[in-house]
């Protein structure tokens, strides 16, 4: 059996009712939930929400309701901690074995059915690998690129480049480290196994494992920012239900 959870809650400081905000006149966790809703993969879906509103969203489109207690509902509640109390509640509901669950976030809508597929197949081709996630290409956000405030107010880089042998080959060329890949939260297909030895897990995200097969995604974002709401339209507006 496969089963999908997708977390939302009403509280948000970035973007305040993010996850019902109208976007192509649909409420943001529609198009989150749709692609998986279209898979067929998938046997049941469930969201894990305080949210009266997405949970009206979630009946239209066959998801059961999880009601998420009230202290993972914060600003300082973990997705480590919602998925695991959705899953603990998934599996006294079907009283039998889960495959593989698909993880998803109500504000992050950047992937497509076809990407489920793509990574169920890769985990069934490789025993080994914890879980298959949609990453995107940002080689401008780098590490070696990344910088912090010193005590004394200069910007210093946030990675030690003498920890990096490779680094005397890097310059102001954004590619002339290579590949960098960021996971993007949008999709993330999983063993049970993660959410049960999740202290075991690769921060930040500890719910993918250690071993984590990239489903390649373009651009793809979870919404926070009143900023990103450009970049959302533009992702849709590309890969739009013809390209499921």
């Amino acid at each position: 059996m496969i089963c999908s959870i997708i977390l939302g809650r009403k509280g948000s400081t970035g973007l305040p009712g993010k996850n019902n905000r109208l976007i192509n006149g649909k409420p943001l966790c529609w198009h989150s939930m749709r692609p998986a809703a279209d898979c067929a993969l998938i046997d049941r879906h469930f969201v894990s929400s305080d949210d009266e509103k997405i949970f009206e969203v979630a009946d239209q489109l066959g998801f059961e309701r999880i009601v998420r207690p009230e202290h993972l509902c914060t600003d300082d509640a973990l997705g480590d901690d919602a998925y695991k109390h959705a899953y603990s509640e998934i599996i006294e509901r079907i009283g039998g074995e889960v495959e593989f669950l698909v993880l998803l976030f109500c504000n992050a809508p950047t992937y497509k059915t076809h990407m489920i597929e793509d990574a169920v197949r890769a985990l069934r081709a490789d025993p080994d690998a914890d879980s298959a996630v949609t990453v995107g290409e940002f080689n401008m956000y780098s590490p070696i690129r990344a910088r912090r405030l010193s005590a004394d107010g200069y910007l210093e880089p946030f990675v030690d480049h003498s920890l990096m042998p490779e680094s005397e080959s890097f310059n102001c060329d954004r590619n002339s480290q290579g590949s960098v890949f960021f996971c993007d939260v949008a999709l993330a297909v999983i063993r049970p196994r993660n959410l049960n030895n999740i202290e075991q897990g690769l921060l930040p995200q500890r719910w993918m494992g250690k071993k984590i097969l990239p489903i390649k995604n373009e651009a793809g974002l979870d919404l926070d920012y009143e900023w990103q709401i450009g970049q959302l339209e533009w992702w849709l507006g590309k890969y739009s239900e013809m390209n499921s």
